[in-house]
C-alpha cells in the first residue's frame, strides 16, 4: 500500500468536482455546491490561478484532496496559505492521508517562506 500526492492538473477537475461534491454530502449541504468544471478548470488552470488543489492517491486511486490559495496578513507583511477544503474519501481514512495532506502544504510554507498556514 502507497500513498502519492501530487498537484492537480487540467485532467482532473472532474475528480475536483466529485470531491467538493462528496464533501458537500458530508457537511451536510449537497445543494449548496454550484460550482462547475468551467468554472473549476479557469480558476485552477486558466492563465491566472488564484486556487491550487493537490490530490491524493492510495495505490492508485484517487483518495482525497486539498484545496487552498495564498493569503496575505496585512499585520506581518507576508504571504501564507490558506486551506479552504480538505477531504479524505471513507474507504482511505486510517492511513494518514489527511496528515500528509496538511504535512504538504506545512512544507510548502517553510519553502516558500511563507508566515502561516490557515484553515478553520
Amino acid at each position: 500500500m502507497s500513498l502519492a500526492i501530487r498537484p492537480a492538473a487540467p485532467a482532473d477537475v472532474p475528480l475536483i468536482l466529485q470531491l467538493i461534491q462528496e464533501l458537500a454530502e458530508y457537511e451536510r449541504a449537497p445543494d449548496a455546491v454550484v460550482a462547475d468544471e468551467t468554472t473549476l478548470a479557469d480558476l485552477l488552470f486558466g492563465p491566472s490561478p488564484k486556487v491550487f488543489s493537490d490530490i491524493a492517491e492510495w495505490d492508485g486511486e484517487p483518495a482525497g484532496f486539498c484545496l487552498w490559495f495564498y493569503n496575505f496578513s496585512t499585520w506581518r507583511g507576508r504571504h501564507g496559505i490558506y486551506l479552504e477544503d480538505l477531504l479524505v474519501r471513507p474507504a482511505f481514512r486510517g492511513h494518514g492521508i489527511g496528515k500528509a495532506l496538511m504535512a504538504l502544504l506545512a512544507r510548502r510554507c517553510v519553502d516558500q517562506k511563507l508566515d502561516r498556514m490557515d484553515w478553520a
